[in-house]
């Protein structure tokens, strides 16, 4: 389908005389330099593309022969002012495209152009200068529009009177502009169902009414409080981004909606039921002071309360990273039956319980890394935790070890990371049998496991036994290949990935021979000063040997296995020696073998550190003269020692030359002649 798609593409493809692209009634005249609309296009023109290029002046004539446009871009140009006429021959237009122009200078004009346009669906207005009373002026009279971008302009303020008649609107985007204050200015799009205010500066969000809303996004503001009108009406809400804020308490959200994704990140979050040094606040409320012109009113909450009267069980999303979270209130979770993603990390969460009375039955990506958990606590039952989970993060804590037993509730987990937790894995050897540890042998769905910082000491006593692992990072665990190796026996089969980088490897450490499902290897940060021999029969490809001490690579690597099969291959920051390149030069005329670090890799000559790719003739020739020498040396050496030893070997013959001569007389019994 591709092919024939590409073939049939290919033969309406012509060139215009302006110099422009057509493709089947589309017309590209993108980036051609064009001051003005070229008025030698095929008149069946549909879609036509003049962005990039000097435009100024959109006249009344210049679409004249365009009356069958409906698509027109001119996004970056030096357009200035569309006169009233210019669009009267293309009434079918639907998407109109002016993105980074300068139309503040002659907007009102430009709108009375943009009035003349009764079909028009989509209008993009973003990067021209726009002040808030500008935008009303350019969109009065276009009831039609259904999408409209404002987007990286000046707006400031907003209230009811900026977007009058938009009564078909279903998109608006008020990105990136400088938007304080809003003061009741989407009541009458009736019909709204994408906003977009991210990248402004609005302080708060009191009062939240639009019922009709699907998706909101007003992230990367100021917004301390979110505030929804408190009653029974039904929200359509289905997308709330609430990320890069100042939240200071959870949003209080509409009591009935359709919420399936609601993303908190990056704000001042923290729930003060209890405080850290146990004092409980949950009977404290918040007043909140509304001004409204000549009319104040005070709004009481109890934020604990507020909480269960939000209908949270259609929730599949809920991202909580990076706020002050040090504790969760009492069965918050257990609101969300349909939760499916939970994100915590970056909070300062020291303990954190699973229990049948918060099952997250629905759960499958829980991430708990980069707090301060020391426990994670399990209070099982008959019933299930976390049966459906799948990813598992819980790096860069305090943790020691996991709840006993916590794997035979989670049959689903397939990735664990517990990378920079001071973990042992289970079981312990000798002394240390009654030291927490992890326990996941027998956990047969589990296939990637991160151990990366652990602090491991050698792994005994087979702690994989029973699992299905194809990635496994033990990298900087000094110690971790210490002792027997013999834990690589029950992942012969099915290891894929195996990271290894700053493990104090040396060359004979580790026999890989046996790992044949091996394909991605990475033994960086070592002090390899020999390439393991047992890495050339098997088929990677990937392998990472930099920051180690390798001179040199086996001049045949690129005939081995491993030569034929690796595709990708990590080399720099290695001591290689100028004269010793064969192997380089093999690998460059490698087929399908790539080496991204290839510009980083350097060899030494002397004091000189240079670029294997392009050595100076200087350098060629010395290393010539090193192994011309080399053999000469050699000579040198055993020359001497072969004439030393043929004159000795002539002095003790004639020496004893009598002396053998009568011995043999006497053995063989020849007289004398005399």
């Amino acid at each position: 389908l591709a092919m024939g798609w590409g073939s049939g593409m290919d033969a309406a493809w012509a060139r215009s005389p302006g110099g422009c692209e057509l493709v089947q009634n589309i017309m590209d005249c993108t980036g051609r330099w064009l001051s003005s609309i070229p008025g030698n296009l095929q008149g069946d023109t549909k879609e036509l593309f003049l962005d990039n290029n000097t435009i100024q002046v959109l006249g009344n004539a210049s679409l004249l022969l365009y009356p069958q446009l409906w698509h027109l871009s001119l996004t970056r140009n030096r357009l200035e002012l569309i006169e009233p006429g210019a669009f009267l021959s293309s009434q079918g237009l639907e998407v109109l495209s002016l993105t980074d122009n300068l139309l503040f200078t002659n907007y009102s004009l430009t709108a009375a152009a943009l009035s003349t346009l009764p079909a028009l669906r989509m209008l993009d207005l973003a990067g021209n200068q726009l002040r808030e009373d500008m935008v009303s002026v350019l969109v009065s009279n276009l009831s039609s529009l259904e999408s409209l971008s404002v987007a990286r302009n000046f707006i400031m303020r907003l209230d009811s009177s900026v977007f009058t008649n938009l009564t078909q609107l279903l998109e608006l985007n008020l990105e990136k502009n400088y938007i304080f204050e809003i003061d009741n200015a989407f009541e009458g799009l009736q019909r709204l169902q994408r906003l977009n205010i991210a990248y402004n500066y609005l302080p708060c969000v009191m009062g939240f009414g639009l019922t009709q809303l699907r998706v909101l996004n007003v992230s990367n503001n100021v917004i301390e409080w979110f505030l929804t009108l408190q009653n029974d009406d039904l929200f359509e809400l289905e997308v709330l981004d609430l990320s890069h804020n100042r939240l200071l308490f959870f949003p209080e959200l509409p009591r009935q909606s359709k919420l399936h994704s609601l993303l908190l990140q990056d704000n001042r979050m923290s729930f003060y039921q209890r405080l850290p040094n146990g004092t409980s606040l949950a009977n404290v409320t918040m007043q909140f002071l509304i001004i409204d012109g000549n009319s104040t009113n005070i709004t009481t909450v109890r934020l604990w309360d507020e909480l269960c009267h939000s209908n949270l069980s259609s929730l599949r999303l809920l991202d909580m990273s990076q706020n002050q979270v040090w504790g969760l209130p009492d069965h918050f979770l257990a609101q969300m039956p349909s939760l499916t993603q939970l994100k915590l990390n970056q909070n300062c969460l020291e303990t954190f319980h699973l229990s049948e009375e918060d099952p997250l039955a629905m759960l499958t990506e829980l991430d708990l890394s980069q707090n301060q958990l020391v426990e994670l606590g399990m209070k099982a039952g008959i019933g299930d935790i976390l049966p459906n989970l799948q990813l598992f993060n819980l790096s860069t804590n305090r943790l020691q070890a996991l709840p006993p037993g916590i794997f035979t509730h989670t049959r689903k987990i397939t990735t664990l990371d517990l990378s920079h937790n001071q973990v042992h894995l289970c079981p312990q050897p000798g002394e240390a049998e009654s030291l927490p540890c992890v326990d996941i042998r027998g956990v047969e769905t589990l296939t990637h496991l991160s151990l990366a910082g652990c602090g491991l000491q050698g792994l005994s006593s087979r702690p994989f036994q029973g699992t299905s692992l194809r990635h496994l990072d033990l990298s900087d665990n000094c110690r971790v290949l210490s002792g027997d190796l013999g834990w690589l026996q029950d992942l012969v089969l099915t290891l894929q990935v195996l990271s290894l980088r700053n493990t104090s490897l040396s060359s004979t450490t580790v026999n890989f021979s046996a790992l044949n499902s091996l394909v991605r290897l990475d033994l960086s940060r070592n002090s390899l000063a020999t390439f393991p021999a047992s890495l050339g029969a098997l088929r990677l490809r990937s392998l990472d040997l930099r920051d180690n001490w390798l001179p040199a690579l086996p001049p045949n690597v690129a005939q081995m296995p491993l030569g034929g099969s690796l595709r990708e291959l990590y080399l720099s920051r290695n001591p290689y020696n100028c004269c010793t390149l064969g192997w380089w030069d093999a690998l460059q005329q490698a087929e399908r073998l790539r080496v991204p670090d290839g510009r980083e890799v350097t060899c030494s000559h002397g004091s000189r550190v240079l670029s294997p790719g392009a050595l100076p003739e200087p350098v060629l020739q010395s290393c010539r003269w090193q192994t011309a020498n080399l053999a000469l040396l050699y000579l040198v050496l055993v020359l001497p020692t072969c004439l030393t030893l043929l004159v000795a070997f002539a002095v003790v013959f004639l020496m004893l030359k009598e002396k053998l001569l009568k011995m043999v007389k006497t053995r063989c019994g020849v007289s004398s002649p005399y």
